[in-house]
């Protein structure tokens, strides 16, 4: 068949959010035989990622689209009505049997499209993304206005007649059942990681610890329960390393400034921007993962990637208690879920660090072959694809 997938994050290489999921999706598409037109913002040396993934590239030239490009939030209410434009100059040539879309953004181009050209389509939920504007200050998110994006998000699928929805998790499942939508139709495949590039290795004590933190840096990420955790961490153990993976964004950087006013000499590492292949190199010499996120229904509907991956790699977890993950992952014995407080998160980590290695090694490996068995991106992209072929053969009954 041919299939339209269409995303609002550059394809290639992988920068976060789910733009690594789908470089997995895309290649079962191919691998299966199927003819893949990706819509996605434009992407440096398109021709040879093109050839590379035997896809053809239809690049959104309007602006610059990415996590980190300016005016992001603004562009995000723009761009799926421009996305719709290019898909439908291109259907005018190349009529598409089935239309993929994935995060939410590329959902409102994807329901718009079908009440237009009448394809199938799928959707492919990687979070409740106004979900996470929860933690935002009152005056960039005004309450009331909120209110009306999160309910314009979760009634999405059943507005716009998706024919199947893939969820992150069974938490944002149940909040499109409360929409509207079908739950006969709704397949959570979660959110996986590349076994190959996360290998397992015997969790240590080292001396002094080091703390990982990976990730996109926003503002739910870096909140109160992150400061309030470090600063009784480096009272407690002002060895302590914390080692953050990732771009250094005004988030990180107002946050570490904050930490550095109270312990001058305290260990505090950025890396940058790591891609995600390498982003192994730098977990697989600490001591501990943490997610510190803040509540919000974005982070409880979230299948933290971060987690997959520091499990896979062997490392102990200290996580908030996020719905979506702490059901995936209870009663695992290396992976603590604490409160939403600093005193809370701070004592799991202190507690972590102690014995990490001596009590956990074997279930961390038993954990790692879990992950591997059933998050890994493969396995997960043939679900997906797998789900999409079966729409399309009940859209021909």
């Amino acid at each position: 068949m041919r299939v339209a997938f269409l995303t609002h994050e550059p394809f290639y290489p992988p920068t976060g959010g789910g733009s690594a999921e789908a470089i997995y999706i895309v290649e079962e598409f191919v691998r299966r035989g199927h003819e893949l037109h990706l819509f996605c913002p434009r992407i440096e040396n398109s021709d040879q990622i093109a050839t590379r993934f035997g896809i053809l590239i239809h690049p959104f030239n309007a602006f610059k689209m990415g996590r980190y490009a300016k005016f992001r939030n603004l562009k995000y209410l723009i761009y799926p009505f421009l996305l719709e434009k290019l898909v439908l100059q291109s259907d005018s040539r190349t009529s598409f049997d089935l239309l993929f879309s994935q995060h939410a953004i590329a959902a409102v181009t994807a329901g718009k499209l079908k009440r237009r050209l009448g394809s199938p389509v799928v959707m492919n939920f990687l979070d409740y993304l106004s979900g996470f504007m929860e933690t935002w200050p009152a005056y960039v998110a005004p309450p009331p206005l909120l209110k009306l994006v999160k309910d314009f998000e979760v009634h999405l699928p059943a507005r716009s007649g998706a024919d199947a929805v893939l969820t992150v998790s069974d938490t944002l499942s149940d909040y499109f059942v409360n929409g509207g939508y079908p739950r006969e139709r709704i397949t959570p495949i979660y959110y996986g990681f590349d076994s190959e590039l996360f290998p397992f290795r015997k969790p240590e004590l080292r001396d002094p610890p080091v703390v990982v933190m990976h990730g996109s840096f926003d503002q739910h990420h870096l909140g109160k329960t992150a400061y309030d955790a470090m600063k009784q961490v480096l009272n407690v153990r002002p060895e302590t390393c914390f080692r953050f993976v990732g771009h250094r964004t005004p988030t990180l950087l107002s946050f570490l400034r904050r930490l550095t006013d109270l312990f001058p000499n305290a260990r505090l590492e950025t890396t940058g921007f790591i891609p995600y292949f390498e982003t192994a190199e730098q977990l697989k010499t600490a001591t501990l993962g943490i997610v510190p996120y803040e509540e919000s229904t974005g982070t409880h509907c979230a299948f933290v990637a971060k987690i997959v991956e520091y499990a896979g790699i062997g490392l102990p977890v200290v996580s908030t208690r996020l719905n979506s993950v702490s059901r995936y992952f209870q009663n695992e014995p290396t992976i603590t879920f604490t409160d939403f407080n600093g005193a809370d998160f701070g004592t799991g980590i202190l507690n972590r660090l102690s014995d990490a290695s001596e009590n956990y090694s074997s279930a961390a490996e038993k954990l790692s072959q879990r992950v591997k068995r059933e998050l890994d991106w493969r396995s997960l992209a043939a679900r997906a694809v797998s789900i999409a072929e079966r729409v399309k053969a009940n859209a021909r009954n």
